[in-house]
């Protein structure tokens, strides 16, 4: 059946103001998208990875909550690839020959953990390149999107940003489910493979995208220029100082590890059931994003914090009531309980991450981008590890095991109380208000005096560290 010219152009428009967030669609652009489709995807190994190290290495939840730290180090230095990217091209592309590179790599760090890992040692080492990939890859799509959202008005401000994580999210999405329910059929070294196959569909589509040659050859004093432009961005007080404020709100310890042995050996939550919780999680985390780009891109971001913060603390006292079992006297079954918790803090936590994408990019300058931006997300990442292994310590002296869960309220009153620890620090946030406009102007400009930043830059925002949307783009993250 044949499609009229209008029928095409009212699906288009369709496309474009309902599913692109007033985005128009390009090859160039769904290109980019299906990296983060990917990394969505990648999710499938998720539950695998923690009944790996649960079940068949025999880890304590301290023991996992330090390797999991350990394999997240390629996170931290997040801004080192984004200066390689920037200032050191590939047969002359800053952006494809990475893409390329990554998705080899991780394809290779899967199929090791399905044939060949078997000690802890090698766990990490396979985990940490699987993650080294998952991050060169965001470097590099992120950097892409930071290129593409400078040319946004500010009807339009951080609709790229929404795309690019309401995608990633669709991605977990797909997979939530399978990823619990393959685990009842099929073994871990299986779904390893299987997840073998996806980096692979980054390498191929990185020729999609449209990308210049770099102006410049490889050479050292490139990245000495970045790094002259990477300072002056980072004496502005309004990037700094919103930037300190998320890092201490990140850091907090987390309590997650302990909460997945006490659900699989002490509720018994079997992998399809987790499957089915990660499902709910992602489509929270699609809400989330909707609800931010549809209601919340106006609201004050300090109001959103300090809000984010109390309610979450307030919400996650209730896990109080699963793991002394108070739940049950009351009527509500385990499982219930544990789908709803999460599905309202993955909402709030989704809402509340959302801004900080929008900052970023647009306090990215020309030739930079990929650096600043990487910078900006490593501070989360430093946080988030540091919050795991805070967790992994406090884990280790109230004595909690894979089978010791006497002192899991404690750890779960610990975490959430000190989550509250960065309320006082919201004046942080003052230099990134709304009617603030950061004058960045790039070395090199001819137009000396002119705004680098011509838009009214958004507060910066964050997410509580329990259900961190950043934390999800990491494929060894605990559920």
């Amino acid at each position: 059946m044949l499609i009229s010219p209008s029928g095409k152009s009212w699906f288009k428009e369709f496309l474009t103001k309902r599913v692109f967030f007033g985005v128009e669609p390009s090859r160039d652009l769904i290109a980019i998208l299906l990296v983060y489709l990917v990394m969505g995807i990648l999710g499938l190994a998720r539950l695998a990875i923690s009944f790996f190290l649960k079940d068949e290495l025999g880890l304590s939840p301290a023991e996992v909550s330090v390797l999991m730290g350990i394999a997240a180090l390629p996170w931290v230095v997040k801004p080192l690839f984004g200066f390689m990217s920037d200032g050191l091209p590939i047969f002359g592309y800053r952006r494809r020959p990475y893409l390329v590179l990554a998705g080899l790599l991780g394809s290779a760090a899967w199929v090791s953990l399905a044939t060949v890992v078997h000690s802890t040692w090698a766990a990490t080492v396979a985990i940490a390149l699987s993650s080294l990939s998952s991050m060169v890859s965001d470097v590099i799509a992120d950097s892409l999107i930071v290129e593409r959202a400078r040319e946004e008005t500010l009807s339009k401000a951080g609709s790229l940003q929404s795309l690019a994580w309401a995608t990633t999210a669709l991605g977990g999405f797909i997979t939530a489910y399978l990823s619990g329910f393959l685990l009842e059929h099929f073994s871990t070294h299986t779904i390893f493979g299987i997840t073998a196959t996806f980096p692979l569909i980054v390498s191929a589509i990185a020729w999609l995208i449209a990308e210049e040659p770099a102006s410049q050859s490889p050479h050292v004093s490139n990245v000495g220029n970045q790094v002259d432009k990477l300072r002056k961005a980072l004496s502005q007080k309004a990037i700094w100082m919103p930037t300190v404020f998320l890092f201490i709100l990140q850091a907090t310890p987390s309590a997650d590890v302990a909460f997945f042995f006490f659900t699989t050996n002490e509720l018994k939550f079997e992998p399809e059931f987790l499957g089915r919780v990660r499902l709910v999680t992602s489509l929270a985390s699609l809400v989330g994003v909707w609800l931010f780009q549809r209601f919340l891109k106006t609201i004050p971001f300090r109001t959103i914090f300090g809000w984010t913060i109390v309610l979450s603390t307030i919400l996650g006292m209730t896990v109080l009531l699963l793991v002394t079992h108070t739940n049950r006297s009351l009527g509500i079954d385990d499982r219930w309980f544990s789908i709803g918790d999460s599905l309202i803090l993955t909402v709030m936590g989704q809402i509340a991450y959302m801004p900080i994408l929008v900052l970023s990019a647009r306090l990215c300058p020309p030739g930079v981008e990929a650096t600043l931006f990487a910078l900006l997300m490593s501070v989360t990442n430093l946080a988030s590890l540091l919050s795991s292994q805070f967790g992994a310590v406090l884990m280790y002296w109230l004595g909690i095991t894979a089978t010791n869960f006497d002192a899991l309220w404690l750890l779960v009153l610990i975490t959430n109380l000190t989550t509250l620890l960065p309320l006082p620090f919201l004046g942080l946030l003052a230099e990134a208000d709304l009617q603030t406009q950061i004058q960045l102007k790039p070395p090199d400009s001819d137009r000396a005096g002119q705004p680098f930043l011509p838009d009214l830059i958004s507060e910066l925002s964050i997410v509580n560290g329990h259900h961190s949307a950043a934390k999800e783009k990491q494929l060894i993250t605990e559920d």
